[in-house]
């Protein structure tokens, strides 16, 4: 018998409007044809496969369907923790779903508190400071340029040409704009003036890992388990006049038009580094099955990598998400990356061999 798979969502057609909204408010959500992408891959390795938005009608529905596992890619719409929303129920309802747990979405999803986990664990992130009002008092040791965006948002939401700062009045015009316009406390960190680079990857860590970087640099690095995909850069070098960082702009509105470098121009060593520690926020943060994580490498010493932020609900549109255009680089074609990232999932879950 065929084990069935409900593919779970959010789509922007269903989510709400209201006066005032910001335009990209549902940036984060799914199309029609990216669902049906991921249900037809689905269905292409054997299964069966229904979509299902991700609402609270899901107690109903994935009581009548009785799914074996969710292939889980909710954004969902309100709260602080609102990718987690979803995972949440599903495990009231015992049901399994791919993906990392509902803590580790909750985590990532707020940008401050995973750079405390970063910075507790050793990790390179940029110094930060969080903003609840804009006239609060900078930081000591925070020095200009800065960057300024939502601590709650993905796809590159709040973040343009703008976000970038230089001075006081700058500063305090782009915090309150975040403020006001999101409705959350604003990111601040240390602008590192470079090249932008992801680095995506399925599977699960295998035996003891280290929680924290080893003081010794020549110690084994263990990452087994996971399967890098090639580095992805985005080439901004023709919006070099408007948008000088991969912003939500670029994300959205232009992304069938930019040029993505995958794999990225960059020495051995460096993607070494990178798939390092891409491995290390992956244990740290507590991801399973899949994630990407976005670094800036510094002009300015030696192209040293810091971690951005980690994405544990990578976007999967087909041609066009970061991810699916590393796994592409490596000879993985969308249909074959959602089945990857499902295998892995039923594997930890005990479903498959």
């Amino acid at each position: 018998m065929k084990k069935r798979i409900a593919v779970l969502a959010n789509l922007k057609k269903n989510a709400p409007h209201w006066e005032g909204m910001p335009a990209d408010q549902w940036d984060d959500l799914d199309s029609e044809a990216t669902v049906e992408a991921i249900v037809n891959a689905i269905r292409s390795g054997g299964y069966e496969a229904e979509f299902f938005e991700g609402d609270i009608r899901l107690v109903e529905e994935l009581g009548r369907y009785q799914p074996d596992i969710c292939f889980n890619i909710c954004e969902s719409r309100f709260g602080d923790a609102r990718e987690a929303q979803i995972p949440a129920l599903l495990e009231m309802m015992g049901i399994p779903y791919t993906g990392s747990k509902v803590l580790t979405l909750a985590l990532a999803l707020d940008k401050p508190m995973t750079k405390r986990v970063l910075t507790y664990h050793d990790l390179p992130t940029p110094d930060f400071q969080s903003f609840e009002r804009a006239d609060e008092p900078l930081a000591e040791g925070m020095r200009f340029p800065l960057f300024v965006k939502p601590s709650r948002e993905g796809t590159g939401m709040g973040v343009s040409a703008n976000s970038i700062v230089y001075n006081e009045k700058e500063l305090r015009q782009q915090v309150a704009y975040i403020l006001e316009k999101y409705r959350q406390t604003a990111l601040v960190e240390r602008y590192i003036e470079g090249r932008e680079v992801t680095v995506g990857m399925v599977g699960n860590l295998i035996g003891p890992v280290a929680r924290r970087l080893p003081h010794n640099l020549n110690a084994p690095r263990i990452q087994a388990g996971l399967r890098f995909f090639p580095p992805m850069e985005v080439d901004l070098k023709p919006f070099a006049d408007s948008d000088v960082v991969y912003s939500n702009r670029l994300k959205v509105q232009l992304a069938e038009d930019l040029n993505y470098l995958c794999p990225a121009p960059l020495d051995e060593e460096m993607v070494d580094e990178l798939n390092w520690l891409a491995a290390a926020v992956f244990r740290v943060c507590g991801c399973l099955d899949v994630a990407r994580v976005d670094f800036r490498l510094d002009a300015h010493d030696n192209w040293k990598p810091y971690i951005l932020e980690v994405n544990p609900l990578p976007g999967l549109s087909p041609g066009i998400s970061d991810i699916v255009i590393e796994a592409a680089a490596d000879g993985v074609s969308h249909s074959e990356l959602v089945l990857m990232i499902l295998h892995t999932a039923m594997k930890r879950y005990g479903m498959l061999d």
